[in-house]
């Protein structure tokens, strides 16, 4: 019954996304053309510009700040204080002149994103580019060298969401990512002064996790996620974000994971489970203020978001495209990325970016189909440091109010840090987390994952875990209740990507686990636990 009703879950997860991506797919060519135009906030780094003899000569170095090359002379333009009306007759007149993209690779815009685009457009997107803050062309690079290990039509080669402009990929809530991951992979287009994207998934997973306390089971994990952007006059720009997910159909247990805790079922704590995520994942709005040289000030926040806490969520995360069971050290890194109640203001620049949150520290109860009352009763600092297109290093600390519900009156400081590599394919993230309870055990968890893109269709994955926990026995009166063991997961696998139609694509594949655990725990678990899954995974920006 388990696993018919999970199949029949994956069902309507399926038609709906498929409903989604076939209106995605009838969408007309001209919108996605209209992809190359950096409306609002979504910007293209710039072509190089011509350079004369003695310029060429000149060894490459990094400018002080972003900018933009007029369409003739070659001078830089501080676009927070630029004339609008200036820079419309700019772009006028640009577009007038006999091909002003001269000197661009037209290949590196294609990588099956912009299939049939006509020139003329490609020469509008260049001229419209005045408006937008343009990065050093090392970031294009590095961008287009992942672009080129992508399904066709996942992303598009040299776009930016929000006032990144290139110098960093955006994850989930506020954290970044390396540019060399790639652009944001999901359908764009233009509706009046507004850029949209959209992204979702559908994942048909069947496990056997091993050992006594495993189980074989078939479920459905799913994700849709909906993004707007538009700069509200010359200084201001906005970003607007809806993520949901059909998770909920799984019923309040989830899915068999081994050595997985975290969060109540039935009132009971979850043990070797993954819980399913809420319906509501992010209903939340991020306003920026340029303050000129590449700089701005924001804040984020609505009735569910993310706070600056820990490395962007495992499922935005490069190094985490193809798994398809959640870490184990989720409760770790990433059980603050639906909050319910978040505000958070930040100070950036291309290279930093320090920002604080105040939010709602108790994870999400078991109703997972309403949106809990918001408060902010826990507060997070992060620092990331994004040095070149392949690093994005973080640093956070925060206070949370009882976290966890089986944990009553128990507070709990929780301490992060991580750095994320990523080239021409590959992306990786190691990271740290030390969760010390208040009153109670001081628990720490180690994480390494990759995900390495051989060609547009081939990638293999791994993740190594390590992580202290007590919960592994809820039962009071069990002799190992409330004793810490530290558990090493292991996971490897091999994902075939098949392009279907514009951004739409699966992958299928699966994965093998190991584990490593101390004598103590053999009764419970077998002495050599082997878990295996299974998956398709239809995805829009796969």
């Amino acid at each position: 019954m388990i696993v018919r009703s999970r199949l029949l879950a994956a069902g309507a997860a399926r038609t709906m996304l498929l409903v989604g991506g076939a209106g995605f797919a009838a969408m007309p060519m001209d919108a996605l053309a209209q992809h190359a135009m950096p409306m609002g906030g979504m910007t293209m780094p710039d072509a190089k510009p011509k350079q004369s003899p003695s310029e060429t000569a000149k060894p490459h170095t990094m400018p002080d700040r972003p900018a933009t090359h007029a369409a003739e002379s070659g001078e830089t333009v501080d676009h927070a204080t630029m004339d609008h009306g200036a820079m419309e007759h700019a772009a006028q007149a640009s577009a007038a002149t006999p091909d002003p993209m001269t000197g661009m690779d037209h290949s590196q815009m294609d990588h099956g994103a912009m299939p049939g685009m006509a020139a003329e457009h490609a020469s509008m997107a260049h001229a419209a580019m005045g408006h937008a803050m343009i990065a050093d062309p090392a970031y294009r690079a590095a961008s287009d060298a992942a672009s080129a290990k992508m399904p066709a039509g996942s992303a598009m080669a040299g776009m930016a969401m929000g006032t990144s402009a290139g110098f960093y990929g955006q994850g989930s809530g506020t954290s970044r990512l390396p540019t060399a991951e790639g652009p944001m992979r999901g359908y764009m287009t233009q509706a009046g002064e507004w850029m949209l994207m959209a992204h979702g998934y559908a994942w048909g997973v069947a496990t056997d996790q091993g050992g006594p306390r495993g189980r074989s089971e078939a479920f459905v994990q799913s994700m849709a996620m909906v993004m707007a952007d538009r700069d509200l006059g010359e200084r201001f720009h906005i970003q607007l974000r809806a993520m949901n997910s059909l998770e909920p159909l799984m019923g309040a247990r989830g899915y068999t994971n081994l050595f997985a805790t975290g969060e109540l079922a039935n009132a009971r704590p979850l043990v070797d489970r993954q819980h399913p995520h809420d319906l509501f994942m992010e209903l939340a709005a991020k306003l920026d203020y340029r303050l000129g040289n590449g700089a701005t000030v924001f804040v984020y926040g609505g009735p569910v978001g993310e706070p600056a806490l820990g490395p962007s969520a495992f499922m935005h995360r490069g190094s985490a495209r193809y798994q398809p069971m959640s870490p184990i050290t989720h409760h770790w890194f990433d059980s603050t990325h639906i909050t319910y109640g978040v505000v958070t203001a930040g100070y950036a620049t291309p290279a930093f970016q320090l920002e604080a949150s105040a939010f709602k520290g108790r994870e999400p109860d078991e109703r997972r189909w309403g949106i809990e009352t918001p408060r902010l009763d826990s507060w997070s600092i992060r620092g990331t440091w994004t040095p070149s297109p392949y690093w994005a290093v973080q640093a956070s600390h925060g206070r949370l109010k009882e976290p966890e519900a089986q944990h009553p009156g128990e507070d709990e400081n929780r301490s992060t840090a991580s750095v994320q590599y990523a080239r021409a394919g590959l992306s990786t993230t190691f990271a740290y987390s030390l969760k010390d309870r208040v009153p109670g055990e001081k628990l720490s968890a180690f994480l390494a994952e990759a995900t390495y893109e051989l060609t547009p269709r081939h990638a293999v994955f791994g993740r190594v875990e390590n992580v202290a926990n007590d919960e592994l026995f809820p039962d009071h009166d069990d002799p190992l209740h409330d004793v810490k063991f530290r558990v090493t997961k292991a996971e490897a696998g091999y994902a075939y990507r098949l392009p279907i139609i514009g951004p739409l694509g699966l992958a299928l594949g699966g994965t093998v686990a190991v584990y490593d655990k101390p004598a103590a725990l053999k009764a419970a678990y077998g002495a050599r636990p082997v878990s295996w899954t299974l998956f398709g995974k239809f995805a829009v920006g796969l």
